[in-house]
């Protein structure tokens, strides 16, 4: 009995000191009382989740940046971009013009250029992507930088590593990052073959205990690849068979809807950036900056303003989310939004409602039924709020929309990896291009059209009234919705 009571106070003392930090090192209100919530109901494995997944690492940097900003080189070809970035600055464009204080945050804030003089091709779902990867991959000369967080064993990965080790061998770098969660698929055979092959690979953050690793929780999801530091891609693509659509080997295959992007010219230069950081910390190595690395001068085939957006646990601020809110700010006809997890926070919540009571048309494309049907209820609870201030929410029918985008006023295009979660702002590391170009903003204005008539739209009144046993859950929910 004595050794009860002494458990017991011993548990109590333990659980009211885990509860003082928790209240010292999270910095979100909401995101704290759940974690007291959890650790208080659920005895031990409270302790545990919270120690696994919710310790405030933006304190303590995942890694440094300084191995890079101290090279000499860098400095000088920032040097060159940022002066290519203050005629950007003055330039007619429209886009620029209305979101200047959007692109000064970017940066002050993450010391992203704003360049000028791009190309940028929309490349809308998987079986438009690919065929432009590889086309590109093989017409490299000097290095190959290659990020993702899923790249999943199958057809296309085996494309790609092909091009890969057959580029290797002709002597061009080939440098390959994969998220050790994401892409466990190709641990065994995959990764091995590339290595054999001359290729350079390593896991992003090596997960060894993966029941207890808190690393499990902060996840590389960018999606890169980088090409004579000339030619970028990104977005929500990641290499998996499951992103072609019409696949003559699954006929009965999910439809999935997901955009990404290839740009060519000086927008290229921060993610290349992001890569050389990312490389340095997984590998172990110092790869210092090159002169090849960096693409200074346009083809002079594109006239589009290209801005970098990213952020993660090595991230003093939340960039990207700051950068939404911003982004929303500055709307004053239409906000178009797409994404496949919808957990925005107060403060995105905020700014919707402000946009849409303000006369804005905001409408948001979400999946009819995602990949997680815990995400969807957290989800559909903030969906009254939103429609009670004018939101037009619309249910995706056609498969699942796995895309990342935001158009605003037709002017202004976000295409990147990031959803609109607690766990792209906070704990994944994430990477979003800002694209100020009304030709490129008008096509994926109209993609984004197309994709509504494949849509539910919900109806406000309808919705209101909804039995209570559906309700519910979605509240309880919501209280941890913070933790997702």
């Amino acid at each position: 009995m004595h050794w009860i009571i002494l458990g017991s106070v011993v548990y109590v003392f333990i659980l009211i000191m885990v509860c003082l930090r928790i209240i010292y090192d999270t910095r979100s209100t909401d995101k704290a009382l759940s974690y007291i919530l959890i650790a208080i109901l659920v005895p031990i494995v409270g302790i545990i989740i919270y120690f696994t997944v919710g310790q405030n690492y933006r304190k303590e940097k995942l890694y440094s940046k300084k191995i890079i900003n101290d090279s000499q080189l860098l400095e000088e070809l920032r040097k060159r971009i940022v002066m290519e970035s203050e005629k950007a600055w003055n330039t007619p464009e429209p886009a620029v013009q209305k979101h200047k204080k959007l692109a000064r945050y970017l940066l002050k804030d993450g010391l992203s250029p704003l360049s000028a003089n791009n190309e940028v091709k929309l490349l809308l779902n998987g079986e438009n992507k690919f065929p432009e990867v590889l086309e590109s991959l093989r017409n490299a000369k000097h290095h190959i930088h290659i990020q993702y967080y899923i790249f999943e064993d199958g057809d296309i990965a085996d494309q790609i590593k092909d091009v890969l080790i057959q580029k290797a061998q002709e002597g061009v770098q080939v440098r390959f990052i994969y998220d050790d969660f994401g892409s466990r698929s190709i641990r065994k055979e995959l990764v091995d073959e590339l290595l054999n092959g001359g290729v350079q690979a390593f896991p992003f953050y090596k997960i060894r205990f993966i029941l207890f690793a808190n690393r499990i929780n902060y996840r590389n999801h960018r999606k890169m690849i980088i090409i004579d530091g000339c030619i970028g891609f990104t977005g929500g693509i990641n290499v998996s068979d499951r992103y072609i659509n019409n696949n003559n080997k699954k006929p009965k295959q999910l439809f999935w809807r997901d955009t990404h992007v290839k740009i060519t010219g000086p927008g290229v230069y921060y993610l290349q950036y992001l890569f050389i950081c990312d490389w340095n910390f997984c590998s172990g190595k110092r790869l210092k900056p090159q002169e090849e690395f960096f693409c200074t001068k346009s083809n002079g085939k594109g006239k589009a303003i290209v801005q970098i957006a990213a952020s993660g646990p090595d991230s003093d601020f939340p960039t990207l989310m700051f950068s939404l809110v911003q982004t929303i700010g500055l709307a004053e006809e239409e906000l178009l939004i797409t994404t496949p997890y919808f957990i925005p926070g107060d403060s995105i919540m905020d700014a919707l409602h402000v946009a849409a009571l303000s006369g804005v048309k905001v409408k948001l494309l979400v999946p009819g039924k995602s990949d997680s049907a815990f995400v969807d209820s957290a989800s559909r609870s903030n969906y009254g709020e939103l429609l009670e201030s004018g939101v037009e929410i619309y249910l995706y029918q056609k498969g699942f929309v796995h895309a990342k985008t935001i158009v605003s006023d037709g002017q202004l295009s976000i295409i990147g990896t990031a959803n609109m979660d607690h766990r792209s702002f906070e704990l994944n590391f994430e990477v979003n291009s800002m694209i100020y170009d009304t030709p490129t903003a008008q096509q994926l204005r109209n993609a984004f059209y197309n994709d509504i008539k494949d849509a539910k739209q919900i109806n406000p009144k309808t919705w209101k009234r909804r039995p209570l046993y559906k309700q519910l859950p979605e509240r309880l929910i919501r209280l941890l919705s913070s933790l997702l």
